[in-house]
């Protein structure tokens, strides 16, 4: 499904669109010479905007929890990558260990839970769900909507303190579907022997969205001078904050003069393209996700008239944790709809390859908000065609798989920067 897009398919975009679809072979060389300087995150979800006249990731999220939206048949994909990705941490693997959130009421959450047990046996792994809930001293069954069951235990470290694993199971490999918004446990720190992944600097604890967005610049600047394409078509400007307290007028004037500057930069850039549309930035916090900490700004005044509610919003992200740290983001309208209802693309990937996706849709939303909100839905992406396979034949803009390798090239730029990001981040740098 490719759904409608409101805006003339005659804009930059087309030309954007010709423009990698004739440089495929040279374009997929060249992230085969990128993989071999970088390692992928075991895996990656990159949500996408389309706007018609530039198409950019505005979120990587490398724990991601929606693996139970892809399509069906798309799984024997996601288990061929799956299967790659073991191999190259533990290829005589036996165990996984699969460590989900907390927030075992979410029944959409444990269905991905459950579709990334299915997809891991499939690779020939015996799973099992260590939890890091606190107060869980012995195994508990959950029933899952589709009639199927899971079980979830507490963890334990080996006798020597050296491994992580379940009474009786000693996994080779520790995966983490749970992103570390409240802090890094010690029950994981320190292990030895084995595999954790993703690793700790990749949760939300010590990661930040800006060191995402420096990295995505960097690479995004190199693809785009081999495809002959202006950045800005691929990339969406921003402006770290830092630490910001909106509670005293100072931390008001400071978030203001960085919304003010970055909207400026993007009217010369609309002004370059003949882009009638509204600018608008979205101010959100540097670490989190969830959709949590994120509004929409047209004006660099609508900052100082912050409601308190629109405040509290604003410094609450998950688990309740205050929100200290800011980023302002270039908005990327949405002007793809699925029965009249704005959506945006969702690219999931396991290790360098694309595994599918979906279609985020908002019926309340605008084409200038945040769709990741109560009251979405989704829509898998019917990659009726392999992904990597565009029809080289057809006009831009009218084949699905033409768009969705569209989807899939700057998805993976997105991965590539997460990549380069942690390798950047690593606290402990030697070990690459």
């Amino acid at each position: 499904m490719v759904p409608h897009l409101v805006t003339a398919l005659n804009g930059p975009l087309l030309e954007l669109e010709k423009k990698i679809l004739g440089a495929t072979p040279a374009i997929e060389r060249w992230f085969r010479m990128e993989w071999q300087e970088h390692t992928p995150p075991f895996y990656c979800s990159v949500d996408l905007r389309n706007a018609g006249f530039k198409l950019a990731p505005v979120d990587t999220n490398l724990f991601p929890g929606g693996f139970n939206n892809l399509s069906p048949e798309m799984l024997p994909l996601a288990v061929q990558a799956a299967m790659a990705a073991i191999e190259k941490y533990c290829p005589d693997a036996k165990n996984l260990l699969l460590i989900p959130e907390n927030h075992t009421g979410n029944s959409f959450y444990l269905q991905n839970i459950g579709r990334l047990m299915q997809i891991f046996r499939q690779t020939g792994l015996n799973v099992r769900l260590g939890t890091l809930a606190p107060g869980v001293t012995k195994s508990r069954e959950i029933e899952l909507p589709d009639g199927t069951s899971i079980k979830l235990e507490p963890l334990e470290r080996s006798s020597n303190g050296r491994r992580v694993g379940l009474k009786n199971f000693d996994p080779c490999t520790v995966l983490l579907n749970n992103d570390l918004s409240i802090g890094i446990p010690s029950v994981l720190e320190g292990l030895h022997e084995q595999s954790l992944l993703p690793p700790l600097h990749a949760g939300w604890a010590l990661r930040r969205k800006s060191n995402h967005f420096a990295a995505y610049d960097e690479i995004c600047k190199k693809f785009a001078k081999m495809v002959e394409v202006d950045p800005w078509m691929l990339n969406p400007l921003y402006a770290r904050v830092g630490e910001v307290d909106l509670r005293e007028d100072s931390g008001s004037d400071a978030l203001a003069d960085s919304v003010s500057a970055l909207l400026s930069k993007i009217r010369k850039k609309y002004k370059e393209y003949g882009i009638k549309e509204q600018p608008f930035v979205i101010v959100k916090a540097n670490a989190g996700t969830y959709g949590m900490g994120i509004m929409t700004v047209k004006d660099a005044s609508e900052v100082k008239d912050f409601s308190r509610k629109q405040r509290t919003k604003l410094l609450v992200g998950k688990e309740g944790l205050e929100v200290s740290e800011l980023v302002v983001q270039e908005g990327v309208h949405s002007f793809e709809r699925i029965n009249e209802a704005v959506a945006e693309p969702v690219v999931y990937m396991i290790d360098r390859y694309v595994v599918g996706g979906f279609y985020r849709v908002h019926a309340d939303r605008d084409v200038n908000e945040n769709l990741n909100a109560p009251g979405a839905h989704f829509v898998p992406l019917a990659f009726a065609q392999q992904h990597a396979l565009p029809d080289m034949m057809a006009k831009p803009g009218t084949t699905a798989p033409n768009r969705f390798y569209m989807y899939g090239v700057v998805a993976r730029l997105a991965l590539l920067a997460a990549s380069l990001e942690m390798e950047k981040t690593d606290p402990n740098p030697e070990v690459y």
